[in-house]
């Protein structure tokens, strides 16, 4: 690991599902009230999240005050790169339903963002993270992903329970 790697982040993945479980909440609602504003709210907060860290994911700041208010104990952690990576997947589809709204191609754009919304459903549901499955398959796209937020090119991430099916 070099020396200009940020040092790598644990996090509880509680935090991720209810964020993902919050996500899910505000997206459903934009597609039945037709507000795209929203999704394009949800684009930024997923893209910031995954560029700078889960420690800005907004969606998931209330879990630390909601674990501590019903006194449940630590958890596991799992490494923070995987939910970043599906992050920056759910931010890609955002933007291109965003994309797809701006050119008037109005029914389409809404398909990506029902995607969106069905796999954080399934975060929050069930704990699995399609998006993490995909980062430990290391294809091109994780992989560069990796080099864009200096994680090592081969990460020693243990899958976590979110991120197994």
């Amino acid at each position: 690991m070099s020396s200009l790697t940020p040092p790598a982040r644990l996090v509880d993945p509680r935090g991720q599902r209810f964020g993902a479980g919050v996500s899910a909440v505000i997206l459903i609602t934009a597609i039945v009230t037709g507000a795209v504003w929203v999704v394009a709210l949800v684009a930024l907060a997923l893209g910031v999240s995954s560029a700078f860290g889960t420690r800005y994911w907004i969606l998931g700041r209330p879990w630390p005050a909601i674990r501590a208010l019903l006194r449940l104990d630590a958890t596991t952690p799992e490494h923070e790169y995987p939910p970043r990576f599906a992050q920056a997947m759910g931010a890609t589809f955002l933007g291109l339903a965003l994309i797809l709204f701006v050119l008037g191609l109005t029914p389409l754009a809404w398909l990506p963002v029902v995607a969106v919304a069905g796999l954080q459903t399934l975060l929050a549901a069930t704990g699995y993270c399609l998006g993490c499955r995909m980062y430990f398959l290391r294809w091109w796209v994780p992989s560069l992903f990796a080099r864009m937020i200096g994680a090592p090119s081969t990460p020693s991430i243990r899958l976590s329970r979110a991120g197994r099916g």
